[in-house]
């Protein structure tokens, strides 16, 4: 794994420069996992058991948890997309190559409708304990899959939860990747070296999320959520003006796309686009702009 930084920066950031001297750069993630999640009815021992659903059936299916993510499929996407799409504003789809390969479709829409299509596992599932074959086979499928269905190649990779000992590596291993977004711990991307070749960190966040509306002592109304980001981006934006910052807003089709939280997406957007200096980019566009013009 990459050593410990707990310095990181420090008091001395790097000279940032984002395109038209945004402030912030800020990166929209939607995640797509709708198909890759653990189901009895479809040959796993087990059924997925992050949600909003309280009850857990164990060794049989559960056909309500699974219609739960059968909606960010079936309305979820579409209902994003239209959105984003009057806002002008370019996503990153963080997509599992199983969800991607059992609904190519969704895919193939963000692309064509100028989104990155990235990597986020073969199954929504963590690679804390995965075996190093097991591994390098899941990374290489997802890869296929997300090619065969839009015709790019990802250049982007994100673990559900932990990633293992060995991820990074075998993702710079693999070759053709620009950046993981295993990383929490900053405002602004990193370069590592792994095993002495060049790679980059885009940080991800937790808090700006979505997922907070599976607990109801969080997230409750469309308010909520959309308060939060816009604190965070209003705090991002005055410290801009001096260090330009990066910021992510991790979305999920089945939860965010619920009509009663859509408002709060639609307010983030309307506030973001109503302020001067932010750049609303892609994750690899993100990514190729650090790569080029801030010094290692």
């Amino acid at each position: 794994m990459t050593p410990r930084d707990l310095l990181g920066y420090g008091a001395t950031p790097p000279d940032v420069r984002w395109p038209g001297d945004a402030r912030v750069a800020v990166s929209f993630v939607v995640n797509f996992e709708e198909g890759a999640e653990y189901s009895v009815a479809e040959g796993d021992a087990t059924n997925e058991a992050v949600y909003e659903v309280i009850d857990r059936l164990d060794g049989i299916p559960d056909p309500c948890i699974q219609s739960h993510f059968d909606y960010g499929t079936r309305a979820g996407w579409w209902r994003l997309a239209e959105v984003f799409d009057r806002f002008e504003a370019p996503l990153t789809l963080s997509a599992c190559g199983l969800a991607v390969e059992r609904t190519p479709q969704i895919a193939q829409d963000a692309v064509q409708r100028g989104h990155e299509a990235s990597a986020h596992g073969w199954r929504w599932e963590s690679h804390a304990h995965m075996c190093e074959e097991d591994e390098r086979r899941n990374i290489a499928r997802t890869i296929q899959a997300i090619e065969a269905a839009t015709g790019q190649r990802p250049v982007g990779w994100h673990t559900r939860s932990a990633s293992s000992p060995m991820t990074r590596r075998l993702l710079v291993e693999e070759g053709g990747f620009l950046y993981d977004s295993d990383f929490y711990g900053d405002d602004l991307p990193q370069r590592v070296q792994v095993d002495g070749k060049p790679h980059l960190l885009l940080p991800y966040a937790f808090d700006t999320n979505d997922m907070h509306f599976q607990h109801t002592d969080r997230f409750v109304r469309a308010d909520d959520f959309a308060g939060y980001v816009i604190d965070a981006f209003e705090w991002l934006w005055r410290e801009g003006a001096a260090r330009p910052k990066m910021m992510s807003v991790g979305l999920h089709l089945r939860m965010i796309a619920r009509p009663a939280r859509m408002w709060a997406l639609e307010r983030i957007l309307q506030h973001m686009r109503g302020r001067e200096g932010v750049w609303i980019a892609r994750r690899d566009e993100i990514a190729r702009h650090w790569l080029d013009n801030v010094a290692p």
